[in-house]
């Protein structure tokens, strides 16, 4: 291939696709399945699971708010915390392995993954840094008033963070949870299926719509205000993924906003009469 042609080429754009769009039946319908396949081994699994929880949760007497969505559970009875801890770092490990699928996957089909993951620079920077963190303030401190309001208005579940055991593992883990998250989601939502929808044919517009809308559906299991507000973020991000290209300042942000969450909701939960608690 020709520099000329390389250098016309969209980033996110596959070798034998002509700007700005399409590729063979044969190959669309192959990447139609890899997508598929991507997402019901992750995250829409997980959307699927959401929906029938919401059913159930909407099905059950009394009010959303007086139910609770489990995020970080114990894995283990409480007089065995080492094989909990074994547990959840088994559960964290093996949640981030579809990403590795996602990658291979846009190799096998002619995506060089730097261009489409982290486009104009390596892997991780300062900047990437510093955009995260003011994504993360701005959308953090949005998302509390918006969760605070939705709970009151019985729209949403009562978001229960973590409920592990007191240990000395307790902040680690949820650490490492908090980046599984943010991991898993960006990688699959923003470099995987927001560019596969590229690549099949989808404009810009509704390639970021229907990702957020992912997004915004394995979140259902929070109530209707969790999958509002996830579905308005993934918009936020999709459109600055479209312009950034790149996932790393996404993963950041994610990672430090479950961390606020999980750790925050540790240390003030049952301390604080703003913050719901079952």
């Amino acid at each position: 291939m020709s520099t000329t042609t390389a250098t016309r080429r969209a980033w996110w754009q596959l070798p034998e696709s002509p700007v700005p769009g399409g590729v063979p039946e044969l190959a669309k319908a192959l990447l139609w399945f890899e997508l598929a396949l991507v997402l019901l081994v992750s995250l829409g699994r997980s959307a699927v699971y959401s929906v029938v929880n919401l059913v159930a949760a909407l099905t059950a007497p009394g009010p959303l708010s007086a139910q609770g969505a489990n995020l970080n559970n114990s894995l283990a009875p409480p007089d065995r915390p080492w094989l909990d801890l074994t547990y959840q770092l088994l559960r964290i490990g093996f949640a981030v392995v579809p990403v590795a699928l996602a990658a291979y996957l846009l190799v096998r089909s002619g995506s060089r993954v730097k261009d489409v993951w982290a486009r104009g620079g390596g892997w991780a920077s300062v900047g990437d840094l510093g955009r995260g963190a003011l994504l993360a303030a701005g959308v953090g401190s949005v998302g509390v008033v918006f969760y605070l309001a939705t709970y009151a208005l019985g729209t949403n579940l009562t978001v229960v963070a973590q409920s592990l055991p007191g240990v000395w593992w307790q902040v680690p883990v949820l650490v490492l949870a908090a980046a599984e998250n943010a991991v898993l989601e960006e990688f699959v939502v923003l470099g995987f299926v927001q560019v596969r929808l590229r690549q099949i044919g989808f404009g810009d517009s509704a390639a970021i719509g229907l990702a957020a809308l992912l997004r915004g559906s394995y979140h259902l299991y929070q109530g209707l205000g969790g999958f509002v507000g996830n579905l308005v973020m993934g918009l936020l991000f999709g459109y600055l993924f479209r312009r950034w290209g790149r996932v790393m300042p996404f993963v950041v942000a994610h990672t430090l906003l479950d961390v606020g969450a999980f750790v925050g909701y540790a240390a003030l939960a049952g301390r604080v009469d703003w913050l719901p608690t079952l």
